[in-house]
């Protein structure tokens, strides 16, 4: 994906979390409420894809098509649309593999422009749920877009159904992550024109790294390391077990001659000894201000950055980015984020083969984007 994710990962992930609405589940779905909770956990682990939506199966008709439109309610910045339409494509996929073969989903502001399937053309026409057609999907703004309440950021055509057992799944990545890059905003914005940039830490939640970085970026922040491997930190558990900075720094450099280095300091003592040794980037933990700006000094002429990290707020952002520390470590932007509320408006399509139902027709935006506040905000 152009987002930077590995396409097969983010299937994995997502139907991983459709494990958990769709889980393969004994012959006797009561037992599992006799189970241990080991047994359950092992249990809704795997995704079946012939698990049942109970719900949508006794309310729906099987061959009724939708229109949905996911909306905002509140004011923040958009992130996750491709992994959002992703969830939608892999739930129909998987519920009709032999009807529908995704084709991919481009993301447009034509609202003429959509990705449609044809069931004119569909020789495996879903004879059992009464389903013909495909699915119909436009992104309509893009990651990183400040979106208000109203503002239609994604729509979606096709068996209500589908749509329906998609919808939460869908709604939980999109809302997170959106989360993610509207706390990142607010911290990009409250430094604006010092010259200091946010970045992440990896105080993420385990199996969603990849998409809260992605988030980031969309927030306008900068990542850090993505994983152990890929740079060194020494930090003050690993200063202790070497016997000192200059021990560890040059344990690390010894045993990886090409990593960066980065060095994390509680002093101003620690700081030059850092530089000394030869750190490519030293992280000040929990400094005053007035410790940030003789770190910046001792630094800055030897040509190390400084990033600042420990109990920082937006109250004080700035004022630490103004001691000339090159990053703001933000782990909140990824541990505390709060989720930006969107939902997706569904309106049913009586007359669907005449529109995006069938690869006929040409569908206008207002046409998929019901007003705000019709659909639910629980599923």
């Amino acid at each position: 994906m152009s987002a930077g994710l590995d396409p097969d990962a983010l299937v994995t992930l997502i139907r991983g979390a459709v494990a958990e609405d769709l889980p393969a589940l004994p012959a006797d779905p009561v037992a599992l409420l006799d189970a241990t909770a080991d047994a359950a956990v092992r249990t809704v682990s795997s995704y079946d894809p012939d698990s049942v939506d109970t719900t949508s199966v006794a309310t729906v008709p099987p061959d009724l098509a939708g229109r949905g439109a996911v909306v905002a309610r509140a004011r923040g910045v958009v992130a996750g649309l491709p992994v959002a339409a992703a969830v939608f494509e892999v739930v129909l996929a998987d519920r009709y593999p032999a009807r529908h073969e995704p084709t991919g989903v481009r993301p447009t502001r034509d609202p003429s422009d959509v990705h449609r399937g044809d069931a004119a053309t569909d020789e495996h026409a879903d004879a059992e749920s009464g389903w013909t057609g495909g699915l119909d999907i436009e992104i309509v703004a893009s990651d990183g877009d400040q979106v208000s309440p109203g503002d239609a950021v994604l729509t979606v055509a096709g068996p209500v159904r589908a749509l329906l057992t998609a919808e939460r799944t869908a709604l939980n990545l999109l809302c997170h992550l959106s989360g993610v890059a509207t706390a990142t905003r607010r911290w990009v914005d409250a430094v604006d024109g010092t010259g200091a940039a946010i970045r992440d830490t990896r105080k993420t939640l385990p199996g969603l790294r990849a998409l809260e970085k992605y988030a980031v970026r969309c927030g306008g922040g900068r990542n850090h390391r993505m994983s152990l491997a890929d740079a060194a930190l020494v930090k003050d558990n690993h200063v202790v077990a070497a016997g000192g900075v200059t021990a560890a720094f040059a344990a690390v450099r010894a045993r990886f001659p090409g990593l960066p280095v980065e060095v994390e300091c509680d002093t101003v003592t620690q700081v030059t000894e850092a530089v000394t040794a030869g750190a490519d980037l030293i992280l000040c933990d929990n400094m005053s201000l007035d410790e940030l700006r003789e770190s910046v000094a001792i630094a800055r002429p030897n040509g190390v950055e400084l990033e600042a990290s420990g109990g920082l707020t937006l109250d004080v952002a700035r004022r630490v980015a103004e001691t000339g520390v090159d990053y703001l470590a933000i782990g909140a932007l990824t541990h505390s984020a709060s989720a930006l509320d969107l939902g997706l408006d569904l309106a049913l399509s009586p007359h669907f083969d005449a529109g995006l139902g069938t690869g006929t027709g040409t569908a206008a935006a207002a046409d998929v984007a019901p007003a705000a506040g019709t659909g639910s905000g629980a599923s």
